[in-house]
């Protein structure tokens, strides 16, 4: 099957971001014998003119391909201007981003709306976020499947835990949303043990200067499964998580975790894994910090967990969808 793949995040040499998870499903597709070309950006630099750029590429990358199906992440405006550069069946993963922006931003909706029309399937990352979506255009019901971005195994896997007090990692940008300096002082409380921040945002100099915090600023995502080896627990408890992509790559080393009970965690966090919380309740923060280190180390049952959400069982499943998206087209189309 010959695939185009449209995204405004995809991995540069400088700048690894979100867009990891899109080439790591790419990946996996490729390896299934599927041919893909790419009509990505590497950076989020270049403000709304890098759109252009975006939709120049999609347009000559179509016409080089001639796909049998186009597979866009993101819904506005990647999904839009993919949908605009081939008349192949539209395939778009919906993110957490996508439908937060949904109703906050003038236009959204309405392009949204447009997207999900076009589109021959729409997937979102997690149930919760499909319910998001589903209430907020109704257009997506009945047409969204829910596949996460999965986790590659052999990137992430299980290793002796370091010797000495516990160590929580939270990986993610220092922003409101992911609740960082809550978790902060949720960690002070406890007395004991360091917690480190590996990424950068407007909220790191209310971090600094804590007791046996560590800023480590942005980090290339290669150096994100050595920080988990460095670790015990891994901490991810945001105001909201459409899906919680740290979580589980914690849980894939064999780490237990404290996430929130707010978003997609809930999805596929077991008790034997980790602790869920009330983002907004600092002292069962805390608790849950404490419970979450004295689970077994390394902890079976979190990678257990883990494997069910493999990228090649993943990818396996986007394949299905981009298939009968193109054979559905083809079935549609008038006997010669």
């Amino acid at each position: 099957m010959r695939i185009l793949l449209v995204s405004q995040m995809y991995p540069g040499a400088s700048e690894p971001d979100y867009g990891v998870f899109v080439r790591g499903l790419e990946q996996a597709l490729t390896a299934r014998g599927h041919t893909i070309e790419r009509a990505v950006l590497t950076t989020r630099q270049g403000g709304k003119p890098k759109y252009v750029r975006l939709a120049s590429r999609s347009i000559f990358a179509a016409r080089r391909l001639r796909p049998d199906v186009v597979y866009a992440h993101f819904l506005v405006p990647t999904g839009l201007l993919a949908g605009l550069a081939s008349r192949a069946p539209l395939v778009v993963t919906a993110h957490g981003q996508d439908v937060a922006n949904i109703g906050t931003i003038p236009g959204v909706r309405a392009a949204t709306s447009a997207v999900v029309r076009r589109a021959s399937a729409v997937i979102a990352v997690s149930d919760y976020l499909r319910r998001e979506l589903e209430e907020k255009v109704p257009a997506a019901r009945g047409k969204t499947q829910v596949v996460d971005s999965g986790v590659d195994l052999e990137r992430f896997r299980p290793s002796p835990p370091p010797a000495g007090p516990p160590a929580f990692l939270c990986v993610g940008s220092l922003t409101e949303r992911k609740n960082v300096v809550r978790l902060a002082r949720a960690f002070e409380r406890l007395g004991e043990g360091t917690l480190t921040f590996a990424g950068n945002g407007p909220l790191r100099a209310e971090l600094e200067r804590r007791n046996e915090v560590r800023l480590l600023g942005a980090v290339a995502y290669d150096r994100v499964p050595g920080l988990i080896a460095e670790s015990h627990v891994v901490c991810q408890p945001s105001l909201v998580e459409p899906f919680g992509q740290a979580l589980l790559e914690g849980m894939a080393c064999g780490r237990s975790v404290v996430g929130t009970k707010v978003g997609g965690p809930p999805e596929f966090v077991p008790p034997q894994a980790g602790i869920l919380v009330d983002p907004l309740d600092e002292q069962a923060i805390a608790e849950a910090l404490r419970e979450a280190a004295q689970l077994p180390r390394p902890n079976a049952e979190a990678r257990a967990a883990a494997e069910r959400h493999d990228v090649n069982e993943q990818a396996r499943r986007v394949e299905s969808i981009l298939e009968a998206a193109r054979d559905q087209q083809a079935g549609s189309r008038p006997a010669a």
